[in-house]
């Protein structure tokens, strides 16, 4: 599997008998994967099929899937509730009894709501069993429709992303041409900062030694290193297959470490508006990570 993103939309429709029906799918972003089912009453085998079916083409995003049902006019059966029509009844009374009403009729009673009832459900075992596997066919085809939109998106991400690890990557190289100057800046301003201490009377040995363990603890070569070996795994990865989002997000999380050490031992200004532009690439992969499965 591609690169895949995590948001998307599928519709089918579908129809068997008396019956017909509409499955709609939707996902948008997730650390997890999530589903929720809303279906027809009489219909809660579905829902279990559309669990396992997002499970099967899915790992991270949050799902709705939902299933409009309805039976052609004339097909459904139809029953009176007698509770309801008790409770009616029961209600009417004491104003009948006290003459301040007459008594109900059977046609203005079987026309107050919730007493003639339609009864969808009421279907052989065999019949509900194959309208059941009708339906679940559907939400399994729109589940495919939703990870094509899906891979869809991940196309779309799959060039903006490699534009920005390129970025990171000349960055890097930049900081490192850079970076070759901090032993001397670092030396110069040392010197200077002795000098006006201490007078002339400083040895250029000391300043040497000195402005050598200032060096030391400004060298940024083994961040420079790992941000290329980052650069290097992000493009392994957005070359790969399968789900990608957690391992990419957890290589941003070490581009932004790098950075922000870059920036916290740079001893040149140049150095440190490079860090900054290099934070803020890194920012915007980071983003567009977040959308990718």
């Amino acid at each position: 599997m591609a690169l895949s993103g995590m948001t998307g939309f599928s519709r089918a429709e579908g129809a068997r008998d008396a019956w017909s029906w509409a499955v709609e799918a939707r996902s948008v972003n997730g650390r997890n994967l999530e589903v929720r089912f809303r279906g027809p009453p009489g219909f809660e085998g579905l829902e279990r099929a559309a669990r396992e079916g997002a499970q099967a083409r899915f790992q991270r995003g949050q799902l709705t899937i939902g299933l409009q049902a309805r039976r052609a006019e004339g097909a459904s059966v139809t029953r009176i509730n007698a509770e309801q029509l008790e409770r009616y009844l029961a209600a009417a009374e004491p104003y009948v009894r006290a003459g301040r009403a007459s008594p109900p009729s059977i046609d203005g009673l079987l026309a107050l709501r919730g007493v003639v009832e339609a009864d969808d459900a009421a279907l052989e075992p065999e019949a509900q069993a194959a309208l059941e596997a009708a339906m679940a066919a559907s939400v399994a085809q729109v589940l495919d429709g939703l990870a094509a939109a899906r891979q869809a998106e991940g196309r779309a991400l799959l060039p903006v992303l490699g534009e920005q690890v390129d970025r990171i990557e000349a960055l890097t190289r930049q900081a490192g041409a850079i970076a070759a100057g901090q032993p001397a800046a670092i030396k110069a301003r040392f010197e200077a900062r002795m000098k006006e201490l201490l007078g002339e009377a400083v040895s250029e040995e000391r300043i040497v030694q000195e402005a050598a363990a200032m060096a030391v603890k400004a060298d940024v070569r083994e961040e420079l290193d790992r941000l290329a070996g980052h650069v290097d795994a992000a493009r392994g990865l957005l070359a790969g297959e399968g789900g990608l989002g957690r391992r990419l997000d957890f290589l941003t999380q070490e581009f932004m470490r790098e950075a922000n050490t870059l920036c916290s031992k740079s001893a040149l200004s140049a150095l440190t508006t490079v860090g900054l532009d290099l934070k803020a690439v890194i920012e915007q992969f980071r983003e567009q990570v977040q959308n990718v499965e």
